[in-house]
Protein backbone atom coordinates (compact mmCIF):
# COMPACT_ATOMS: atom_id res chain seq x y z
CA UNK A 1 0.00 0.00 0.00
CA UNK A 2 3.00 2.18 0.39
CA UNK A 3 4.73 3.81 -2.78
CA UNK A 4 7.80 6.18 -3.63
CA UNK A 5 7.34 9.64 -2.93
CA UNK A 6 4.45 11.38 -1.73
CA UNK A 7 1.28 9.76 -1.42
CA UNK A 8 -1.85 9.64 0.57
CA UNK A 9 -3.29 6.83 2.89
CA UNK A 10 -6.18 6.04 4.48
CA UNK A 11 -7.56 3.85 7.32
CA UNK A 12 -10.96 3.55 9.22
CA UNK A 13 -12.56 2.83 12.60
CA UNK A 14 -15.54 2.51 14.10
CA UNK A 15 -17.17 2.81 17.88
CA UNK A 16 -18.23 -0.23 20.19
CA UNK A 17 -22.02 0.70 19.20
CA UNK A 18 -21.53 0.30 15.08
CA UNK A 19 -23.87 -2.77 14.47
CA UNK A 20 -21.27 -4.59 12.90
CA UNK A 21 -19.10 -4.02 16.25
CA UNK A 22 -22.26 -4.70 18.13
CA UNK A 23 -22.40 -8.32 16.48
CA UNK A 24 -18.76 -9.22 17.29
CA UNK A 25 -19.45 -8.69 20.83
CA UNK A 26 -22.25 -10.19 21.20
CA UNK A 27 -20.09 -13.33 19.32
CA UNK A 28 -17.52 -13.10 21.49
CA UNK A 29 -19.35 -12.57 24.91
CA UNK A 30 -20.76 -15.98 24.15
CA UNK A 31 -16.99 -17.11 23.32
CA UNK A 32 -15.99 -16.10 26.61
CA UNK A 33 -19.37 -17.16 28.95
CA UNK A 34 -18.52 -20.65 27.56
CA UNK A 35 -14.84 -20.42 27.86
CA UNK A 36 -15.28 -19.47 31.52
CA UNK A 37 -16.39 -22.90 32.29
CA UNK A 38 -14.98 -24.48 29.49
CA UNK A 39 -11.80 -24.22 28.31
CA UNK A 40 -12.00 -26.92 25.65
CA UNK A 41 -14.71 -25.40 24.05
CA UNK A 42 -15.51 -25.31 20.37
CA UNK A 43 -17.23 -22.16 19.25
CA UNK A 44 -18.66 -20.68 16.04
CA UNK A 45 -21.05 -17.80 16.73
CA UNK A 46 -22.29 -15.76 13.90
CA UNK A 47 -24.38 -12.39 14.83
CA UNK A 48 -27.18 -10.39 13.06
CA UNK A 49 -28.41 -7.31 14.47
CA UNK A 50 -31.10 -5.32 13.22
CA UNK A 51 -33.60 -3.21 14.16
CA UNK A 52 -35.21 -4.84 17.90
CA UNK A 53 -33.63 -7.54 16.93
CA UNK A 54 -30.52 -10.56 17.80
CA UNK A 55 -29.80 -13.65 16.00
CA UNK A 56 -27.39 -15.93 16.88
CA UNK A 57 -26.33 -18.93 14.99
CA UNK A 58 -23.60 -21.34 14.53
CA UNK A 59 -22.03 -24.18 15.87
CA UNK A 60 -20.80 -24.66 19.35
CA UNK A 61 -19.73 -27.77 21.05
CA UNK A 62 -19.66 -28.25 25.17
CA UNK A 63 -20.08 -29.80 28.37
CA UNK A 64 -21.07 -26.46 29.96
CA UNK A 65 -24.63 -24.51 29.91
CA UNK A 66 -24.66 -21.27 29.24
CA UNK A 67 -27.75 -18.62 29.24
CA UNK A 68 -27.05 -17.03 26.12
CA UNK A 69 -29.79 -14.68 25.57
CA UNK A 70 -28.61 -13.47 28.76
CA UNK A 71 -24.93 -12.97 27.34
CA UNK A 72 -26.38 -11.12 24.26
CA UNK A 73 -28.70 -8.60 26.58
CA UNK A 74 -26.10 -7.82 28.91
CA UNK A 75 -23.05 -6.93 25.72
CA UNK A 76 -25.95 -5.04 24.39
CA UNK A 77 -26.63 -2.90 27.49
CA UNK A 78 -22.88 -2.78 28.20
CA UNK A 79 -22.11 -0.91 25.01
CA UNK A 80 -24.99 1.29 25.67
CA UNK A 81 -28.20 0.55 24.36
CA UNK A 82 -30.64 1.25 27.16
CA UNK A 83 -32.88 4.32 25.80
CA UNK A 84 -35.69 3.43 23.63
CA UNK A 85 -35.67 6.22 21.44
CA UNK A 86 -32.51 4.46 19.98
CA UNK A 87 -34.54 1.77 18.24
CA UNK A 88 -32.51 -1.38 19.41
CA UNK A 89 -32.68 -1.86 23.64
CA UNK A 90 -31.32 -4.71 25.61
CA UNK A 91 -34.24 -5.38 27.63
CA UNK A 92 -36.86 -5.02 24.47
CA UNK A 93 -34.95 -6.51 21.65
CA UNK A 94 -35.88 -9.87 20.12
CA UNK A 95 -33.24 -12.59 20.96
CA UNK A 96 -33.43 -15.71 18.93
CA UNK A 97 -30.34 -18.39 18.82
CA UNK A 98 -29.90 -21.43 15.83
CA UNK A 99 -27.05 -23.43 17.06
CA UNK A 100 -25.48 -26.53 16.31
CA UNK A 101 -22.92 -29.15 18.16
CA UNK A 102 -19.55 -28.72 15.99
CA UNK A 103 -19.10 -31.15 12.81
CA UNK A 104 -17.38 -34.62 14.04
CA UNK A 105 -15.92 -34.34 10.68
CA UNK A 106 -14.15 -31.13 11.84
CA UNK A 107 -13.34 -32.35 15.46
CA UNK A 108 -11.58 -35.50 14.56
CA UNK A 109 -8.64 -33.30 12.51
CA UNK A 110 -8.96 -30.69 15.33
CA UNK A 111 -8.54 -32.81 18.81
CA UNK A 112 -4.96 -34.37 17.96
CA UNK A 113 -3.87 -30.71 17.30
CA UNK A 114 -4.72 -30.29 13.97
CA UNK A 115 -5.45 -26.78 11.83
CA UNK A 116 -9.25 -26.07 12.55
CA UNK A 117 -9.58 -24.94 9.04
CA UNK A 118 -7.86 -24.59 5.67
CA UNK A 119 -6.59 -21.03 5.27
CA UNK A 120 -4.12 -18.15 5.11
CA UNK A 121 -3.49 -15.78 7.52
CA UNK A 122 -1.20 -12.78 7.63
CA UNK A 123 0.18 -10.53 10.68
CA UNK A 124 2.43 -6.72 9.90
CA UNK A 125 4.40 -4.72 11.87
CA UNK A 126 6.31 -0.93 11.24
CA UNK A 127 8.71 1.18 13.17
CA UNK A 128 5.75 4.02 12.17
CA UNK A 129 4.07 4.80 15.87
CA UNK A 130 5.24 3.17 18.95
CA UNK A 131 2.50 0.36 18.68
CA UNK A 132 4.19 -0.66 15.64
CA UNK A 133 1.29 -0.05 13.52
CA UNK A 134 0.82 2.24 10.89
CA UNK A 135 -0.63 5.92 11.56
CA UNK A 136 -3.56 6.12 10.34
CA UNK A 137 -5.26 3.10 11.74
CA UNK A 138 -3.98 4.00 15.43
CA UNK A 139 -5.47 7.32 14.91
CA UNK A 140 -8.76 6.26 13.45
CA UNK A 141 -9.42 3.91 17.03
CA UNK A 142 -8.21 6.84 18.96
CA UNK A 143 -10.71 8.68 17.42
CA UNK A 144 -13.59 6.01 18.10
CA UNK A 145 -12.04 5.26 21.48
CA UNK A 146 -12.34 8.74 22.65
CA UNK A 147 -15.86 9.37 21.03
CA UNK A 148 -17.21 6.65 23.59
CA UNK A 149 -15.32 7.95 26.15
CA UNK A 150 -16.69 11.38 25.77
CA UNK A 151 -20.23 9.62 25.60
CA UNK A 152 -19.88 7.36 28.63
CA UNK A 153 -18.32 9.77 31.10
CA UNK A 154 -21.06 12.53 29.96
CA UNK A 155 -18.63 14.78 28.99
CA UNK A 156 -21.08 14.87 25.59
CA UNK A 157 -23.84 13.19 27.37
CA UNK A 158 -26.14 13.56 23.86
CA UNK A 159 -23.97 11.66 22.31
CA UNK A 160 -25.16 7.94 21.17
CA UNK A 161 -23.31 4.72 20.82
CA UNK A 162 -22.93 4.77 17.43
CA UNK A 163 -20.12 6.09 15.58
CA UNK A 164 -17.16 5.84 12.97
CA UNK A 165 -13.69 7.98 11.72
CA UNK A 166 -11.43 7.77 9.25
CA UNK A 167 -8.11 9.65 8.77
CA UNK A 168 -5.98 10.06 5.74
CA UNK A 169 -1.96 10.51 6.37
CA UNK A 170 0.33 12.05 3.66
CA UNK A 171 3.24 10.20 3.23
CA UNK A 172 6.75 10.69 1.77
CA UNK A 173 7.74 7.04 0.80
CA UNK A 174 7.51 5.51 4.74
CA UNK A 175 7.63 9.24 6.32
CA UNK A 176 4.53 10.67 7.98
CA UNK A 177 4.55 14.16 6.73
CA UNK A 178 1.35 15.31 7.80
CA UNK A 179 -2.51 14.63 8.41
CA UNK A 180 -4.43 15.20 5.25
CA UNK A 181 -7.91 14.64 6.18
CA UNK A 182 -10.17 13.89 9.76
CA UNK A 183 -13.64 12.15 9.08
CA UNK A 184 -15.70 11.87 12.39
CA UNK A 185 -19.48 11.05 12.44
CA UNK A 186 -21.43 10.56 15.83
CA UNK A 187 -24.66 9.36 16.65
CA UNK A 188 -26.47 12.16 18.79
CA UNK A 189 -29.85 13.04 20.13
CA UNK A 190 -31.82 15.21 18.36
CA UNK A 191 -31.84 18.03 21.16
CA UNK A 192 -27.88 19.52 20.24
CA UNK A 193 -27.96 21.66 17.09
CA UNK A 194 -25.16 20.37 14.21
CA UNK A 195 -22.81 23.52 15.16
CA UNK A 196 -22.47 22.76 18.70
CA UNK A 197 -21.94 19.25 17.72
CA UNK A 198 -19.43 20.10 15.51
CA UNK A 199 -17.67 22.29 17.78
CA UNK A 200 -17.45 19.81 20.56
CA UNK A 201 -16.10 17.01 18.68
CA UNK A 202 -13.51 19.17 17.21
CA UNK A 203 -12.35 20.53 20.77
CA UNK A 204 -13.74 17.65 22.96
CA UNK A 205 -12.18 14.49 20.37
CA UNK A 206 -10.10 15.27 17.38
CA UNK A 207 -7.55 18.22 19.42
CA UNK A 208 -7.71 16.03 21.65
CA UNK A 209 -6.32 12.91 20.21
CA UNK A 210 -4.44 13.98 16.57
CA UNK A 211 -1.27 15.88 17.09
CA UNK A 212 -1.21 19.49 16.58
CA UNK A 213 2.07 19.21 14.70
CA UNK A 214 0.51 17.08 12.09
CA UNK A 215 -2.48 19.14 11.94
CA UNK A 216 -2.04 22.42 9.77
CA UNK A 217 -4.52 24.99 7.92
CA UNK A 218 -4.97 22.83 4.71
CA UNK A 219 -6.22 19.57 6.93
CA UNK A 220 -9.78 18.91 5.91
CA UNK A 221 -11.67 17.92 9.04
CA UNK A 222 -15.34 16.52 8.14
CA UNK A 223 -17.57 16.22 11.18
CA UNK A 224 -21.10 14.65 10.76
CA UNK A 225 -21.05 15.79 7.05
CA UNK A 226 -24.39 15.61 6.33
CA UNK A 227 -25.59 17.21 9.27
CA UNK A 228 -27.89 14.59 11.03
CA UNK A 229 -26.84 11.64 12.65
CA UNK A 230 -30.01 10.58 15.25
CA UNK A 231 -30.75 7.16 13.78
CA UNK A 232 -27.39 5.06 14.66
CA UNK A 233 -26.73 1.43 15.34
CA UNK A 234 -29.52 -1.21 13.90
CA UNK A 235 -32.03 0.76 14.05
CA UNK A 236 -30.26 2.36 11.25
CA UNK A 237 -28.17 -0.30 9.67
CA UNK A 238 -28.23 -4.17 10.20
CA UNK A 239 -24.81 -5.28 11.42
CA UNK A 240 -23.09 -8.95 11.15
CA UNK A 241 -20.09 -10.64 12.48
CA UNK A 242 -16.80 -10.77 10.93
CA UNK A 243 -17.58 -7.50 8.80
CA UNK A 244 -14.80 -5.25 10.12
CA UNK A 245 -11.58 -7.46 9.02
CA UNK A 246 -9.73 -4.40 7.96
CA UNK A 247 -10.90 -2.45 11.10
CA UNK A 248 -9.51 -5.24 13.24
CA UNK A 249 -6.51 -5.46 11.70
CA UNK A 250 -4.30 -2.66 10.13
CA UNK A 251 -6.54 -0.70 8.39
CA UNK A 252 -5.52 -1.66 4.71
CA UNK A 253 -2.01 -1.38 5.05
CA UNK A 254 -0.27 -4.98 3.92
CA UNK A 255 -2.85 -8.08 3.23
CA UNK A 256 -5.38 -9.78 4.97
CA UNK A 257 -6.34 -13.36 4.50
CA UNK A 258 -10.03 -13.03 4.86
CA UNK A 259 -11.09 -14.71 7.72
CA UNK A 260 -12.31 -13.04 10.80
CA UNK A 261 -11.71 -13.25 13.80
CA UNK A 262 -14.36 -13.11 16.53
CA UNK A 263 -16.68 -15.46 17.65
CA UNK A 264 -14.24 -17.98 17.10
CA UNK A 265 -12.56 -20.11 19.46
CA UNK A 266 -8.40 -20.35 19.29
CA UNK A 267 -8.48 -23.98 17.69
CA UNK A 268 -9.63 -21.81 14.22
CA UNK A 269 -6.67 -20.41 12.61
CA UNK A 270 -8.05 -17.41 11.59
CA UNK A 271 -7.82 -16.32 14.52
CA UNK A 272 -4.90 -17.60 16.75
CA UNK A 273 -2.55 -18.21 13.35
CA UNK A 274 -3.61 -14.61 13.05
CA UNK A 275 -2.18 -13.16 16.56
CA UNK A 276 1.02 -14.77 16.37
CA UNK A 277 1.85 -13.98 12.90
CA UNK A 278 1.47 -10.09 14.58
CA UNK A 279 3.36 -11.28 17.32
CA UNK A 280 6.02 -12.36 15.00
CA UNK A 281 6.07 -9.48 12.67
CA UNK A 282 6.17 -7.15 15.75
CA UNK A 283 9.39 -9.12 17.33
CA UNK A 284 10.90 -8.51 14.09
CA UNK A 285 10.69 -5.02 13.68
CA UNK A 286 11.15 -4.34 17.33
CA UNK A 287 14.54 -6.84 16.99
CA UNK A 288 15.94 -4.68 14.53
CA UNK A 289 15.94 -7.36 11.88
CA UNK A 290 13.82 -5.20 9.69
CA UNK A 291 11.57 -1.69 9.89
CA UNK A 292 8.72 -3.08 8.20
CA UNK A 293 7.58 -6.94 8.17
CA UNK A 294 4.24 -8.59 6.70
CA UNK A 295 4.22 -12.21 7.54
CA UNK A 296 1.92 -14.85 5.95
CA UNK A 297 1.66 -18.28 7.32
CA UNK A 298 -1.07 -21.41 5.69
CA UNK A 299 -2.90 -23.91 7.14
CA UNK A 300 -4.22 -27.08 5.17
CA UNK A 301 -7.43 -28.45 7.60
CA UNK A 302 -6.24 -31.44 10.89
CA UNK A 303 -2.63 -30.77 10.00
CA UNK A 304 -0.17 -29.59 12.61
CA UNK A 305 2.22 -27.56 10.72
CA UNK A 306 1.68 -24.96 8.48
CA UNK A 307 1.93 -25.45 4.21
CA UNK A 308 3.99 -22.45 4.09
CA UNK A 309 5.73 -19.11 5.64
CA UNK A 310 6.65 -16.28 3.96
CA UNK A 311 8.27 -12.99 5.32
CA UNK A 312 7.92 -9.80 3.37
CA UNK A 313 10.20 -6.76 3.96
CA UNK A 314 9.62 -4.67 1.59
CA UNK A 315 12.93 -3.62 1.33
CA UNK A 316 13.94 -2.96 4.57
CA UNK A 317 15.27 -6.19 5.73
CA UNK A 318 18.74 -6.52 7.32
CA UNK A 319 19.68 -9.80 6.44
CA UNK A 320 20.51 -9.36 2.66
CA UNK A 321 17.20 -11.44 2.26
CA UNK A 322 13.66 -11.67 3.61
CA UNK A 323 14.23 -15.49 3.29
CA UNK A 324 16.64 -15.55 5.93
CA UNK A 325 14.82 -13.54 8.23
CA UNK A 326 12.38 -16.15 7.09
CA UNK A 327 14.33 -19.03 8.15
CA UNK A 328 15.44 -17.07 11.51
CA UNK A 329 11.57 -16.61 12.26
CA UNK A 330 10.76 -20.58 11.62
CA UNK A 331 13.71 -20.93 13.71
CA UNK A 332 12.51 -18.86 17.23
CA UNK A 333 8.69 -19.20 16.71
CA UNK A 334 6.69 -22.29 16.57
CA UNK A 335 3.21 -22.27 14.24
CA UNK A 336 2.14 -25.15 15.49
CA UNK A 337 -1.89 -24.53 16.50
CA UNK A 338 -1.83 -26.27 19.93
CA UNK A 339 1.95 -24.52 20.33
CA UNK A 340 0.58 -20.98 19.35
CA UNK A 341 -2.56 -21.27 21.66
CA UNK A 342 -0.38 -22.75 24.44
CA UNK A 343 2.32 -19.80 24.21
CA UNK A 344 -0.17 -17.33 23.53
CA UNK A 345 -2.27 -18.60 26.65
CA UNK A 346 -5.18 -18.03 24.21
CA UNK A 347 -7.73 -20.67 26.62
CA UNK A 348 -9.07 -17.85 28.70
CA UNK A 349 -12.47 -15.68 28.10
CA UNK A 350 -10.45 -12.65 26.83
CA UNK A 351 -12.01 -12.12 23.95
CA UNK A 352 -14.68 -9.24 24.17
CA UNK A 353 -12.05 -6.83 24.78
CA UNK A 354 -10.67 -7.85 21.56
CA UNK A 355 -14.17 -6.95 19.44
CA UNK A 356 -13.96 -3.28 19.41
CA UNK A 357 -10.91 -0.79 18.61
CA UNK A 358 -8.67 -2.97 17.31
CA UNK A 359 -6.84 -6.59 17.51
CA UNK A 360 -3.26 -4.97 17.27
CA UNK A 361 -1.35 -2.08 18.23
CA UNK A 362 -2.39 -2.05 21.92
CA UNK A 363 -1.11 -0.33 24.39
CA UNK A 364 1.78 -2.37 26.65
CA UNK A 365 -1.07 -2.22 29.94
CA UNK A 366 -3.42 -4.39 28.12
CA UNK A 367 -0.69 -6.79 27.19
CA UNK A 368 -1.60 -9.11 29.99
CA UNK A 369 -5.05 -9.83 27.56
CA UNK A 370 -3.26 -9.26 24.21
CA UNK A 371 -0.14 -11.52 24.96
CA UNK A 372 0.09 -11.25 20.90
CA UNK A 373 1.49 -7.97 21.55
CA UNK A 374 4.44 -8.68 24.08
CA UNK A 375 7.83 -8.13 22.14
CA UNK A 376 9.77 -10.53 24.56
CA UNK A 377 11.82 -12.75 21.36
CA UNK A 378 13.70 -10.59 20.37
CA UNK A 379 16.81 -11.44 21.79
CA UNK A 380 16.07 -14.86 20.82
CA UNK A 381 15.67 -13.08 17.17
CA UNK A 382 19.50 -11.03 17.68
CA UNK A 383 20.86 -14.05 18.57
CA UNK A 384 19.48 -16.38 15.92
CA UNK A 385 20.18 -13.88 13.01
CA UNK A 386 23.48 -13.54 14.43
CA UNK A 387 23.06 -9.91 15.90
Amino acid sequence: MYRAGKHLLTSESVTEGHPDKIADQISDSILDAIMEQDKNCRVAAETFVTTGMALVGGEISTDCYVEIPDVIRSTIKDIGYTEPEYGFHWETCAVMTAIDRQSPDIAMGVDPGGAGDQGLMFGFACRETDEYMPLPIILAHKLTRRLSQVRKEGILDYLGPDGKSMVTIEYDRYDVKRVHSVILAAQHKDSVSTEDLRKDLMEKVIKEVIPGDLLDKDTNIYINQTGRFVRGGPYADAGLTGRKIIVDTYGGVGSHGGGAFSGKDPTKVDRSASYMARHAAKNVVAAGLADRCELQISYVIGHPDPVSIMVETRGTGKLGTDVKIGDVVKEVFDFRPKAIIDYLELKRPIFRKTAAYGHFGRPENEWDTFTWEKMNKVDELKKAAGL
